[in-house]
């Protein structure tokens, strides 16, 4: 007869497992409900249910409504925002103009602004009309029309052949240069087209980044999948979506033929891969797969989602790919690891202040619009006593579930909290920022620096309303062709590449 404690424990085991089913399947029923324009077959019940038990587990340990989320961003920004203004000026170091670091910046620089070129122009009409909101409609309305499909392989999705015209007018090229373009979108399956840039005597593969609901749910599966690749010691895995999506575009660029009937017609020409947010993650992953077929392959990767490769596939990708990040773009900082930290920290800075939530929100409001001095509400940097972060998050008892792995790492940052499989940026990471203040007049002209990074100085998401807008690839495209345009280039010397020196 089994004791009464361990009988308990199973019972309690059992119940746990079954509301965890529950939950899961909550999650997976409302993504279908969203996504009810979708087909409902076997392969996207698949993937529903895959992302949801990826939400369920992340939000199965709080309660938060999505005020509370709000009120703890808007603390959350003025107080990053507190210790960037407290931080000492980090030392630079003055390198002659001759300096083998910024010679090979400017050369990335200008290789980066000609290939996002390419990579913005892979988002088609949408983001050509976007750019160009006067003259856009009107050159594409006589365009579109007289588009010669016949003179180059053309996969679906553009009837009005609109994509593909905007595409012509982005990049300059001719028809002739075009080897495929594909605009067949399901999940996991994403376009793309195979060019011959004549300048740079380069094949191009570009790849188009989000920009349909099915691009969402590639986003989202975002599991760990293994991707072994032969001569790469350590643990190879990758974002399982966009891993999906570089295995289907490289299956078309090799069992179709594709890049053999390109280097048919320019056998000299060099191999770049690019692409923008996801189709940037797909590009850097695709070009870890053509590697070996093709050694002197080059890969820009714009903006690309932080939570991407394996750290042993990220340091086999720092010989052909170049991440570019501008600002405090979030998606480059966006991974499961860094979600749950900013989850903890919400729960934290908002356990820590005792301000009513309909304050907090107007004075976050009038922050973000108005600027000012941060707030002076206390924050996890007080060091408040442990037993008042046990008080319920803003008063109410309901928002916080008390027996939570992210709540209770709230109290101590040594609790036991299971962490995900770190994912890293692909590559070697060049990082634009904005010089002088952080708001500015509409009026004034932005100036830009450029330095290289590494993947730990994006293992944190920063709150900022140019979150979202340095991720846009009309601004990423600007930044890119200010700093490839001004002379001399603004260019500073990362603290990661200065101590690799001092240690030469």
């Amino acid at each position: 007869m089994e004791p009464l404690g361990v009988r308990d424990m199973q019972t309690t085991n059992q119940f746990f497992s079954i509301a965890r089913s529950m939950a899961d399947k909550v999650w997976e029923c409302r993504l279908r409900l969203m996504c009810c324009c979708l087909p409902q077959d076997e392969s996207n019940r698949a993937v529903f249910s895959s992302i949801g038990k990826l939400l369920s587990g992340f939000f199965s340990d709080t309660d938060l409504v999505p005020s509370d989320i709000a009120a703890g961003l808007a603390l959350l920004h003025q107080d990053q925002d507190k210790k960037e203004q407290s931080r000492d000026p980090d030392t630079i170091v003055v390198h002659s103009p001759s300096s083998p670091i910024e010679e090979d910046l400017e050369a990335e620089l200008e290789k980066a602004a000609h290939w996002m070129l390419f990579a913005a122009a892979a988002y088609g009409w949408p983001l050509y009309v976007y750019s160009n909101p006067l003259t856009g409609p009107c050159k594409l309305s006589g365009d579109c029309c007289g588009s010669r499909t016949d003179e180059f392989d053309s996969v679906g999705g553009d009837n009005g052949g609109c994509h593909f015209s905007s595409v012509l007018l982005t990049t300059g090229l001719q028809y002739r240069d075009f080897i495929h373009v594909s605009f067949h979108n399901q999940i996991y399956e994403i376009p793309f087209f195979v060019a011959l840039d004549h300048k740079r005597e380069a094949v191009l593969v570009a790849v188009r980044g989000t920009l349909s609901l099915k691009d969402v749910l590639t986003d989202l599966s975002a599991e760990c999948e293994d991707m072994p690749i032969e001569g790469v010691s350590g643990a190879c895995f990758a974002h399982k979506g966009i891993c999906q999506a570089a295995t289907y575009v490289y299956k078309k660029l090799i069992n179709d033929g594709i890049l053999n009937q390109a280097f048919a017609v320019a056998p000299e020409y060099n191999l770049v891969v690019t692409g923008h947010s996801l189709g940037a993650g797909t590009a850097a992953l695709l070009a870890v797969l053509l590697r070996s077929s093709y050694p002197t392959l080059q890969c820009y990767s714009f903006s690309p989602p932080g939570g991407l490769m394996s750290q042993a596939l990220s340091d086999y990708s720092k010989d052909f790919v170049v991440s570019i990040v501008l600002g405090k773009d979030l998606v480059p900082r966006l991974s499961i690891p860094n979600m749950e930290d900013l989850k903890r920290k919400i729960l934290k800075i908002v356990s820590n202040c005792n301000k009513p939530k309909y304050l907090i929100l107007l004075q976050g409001l009038w922050y973000e619009l108005f600027g000012g001095s941060p707030d002076d509400a206390p924050t996890e940097m007080d060091n408040r006593r442990e037993q008042q972060l046990s008080e319920p998050l803003l008063g109410e008892e309901s928002l916080v579930i008390r027996h939570s792995s992210s709540y209770q790492s709230v109290g101590s940052d040594d609790s036991p909290v299971h962490k995900p499989a770190q994912l890293f940026l692909p590559g070697r990471v060049l990082h634009i920022t904005e010089d002088g203040p952080s708001r500015r007049s509409c009026f004034s002209q932005v100036r830009y620096s450029a330095e290289w990074s590494d993947q730990m100085s994006f293992r944190s998401i920063l709150i900022s309303p140019q979150m979202l807008t340095d991720h846009m690839p009309d601004v990423v495209l600007g930044a890119l062709n200010s700093l490839a345009t001004e002379r001399p280039f603004s260019i500073c010397p990362s603290s990661f590449n200065n101590s690799q020196q001092h240690n030469i």
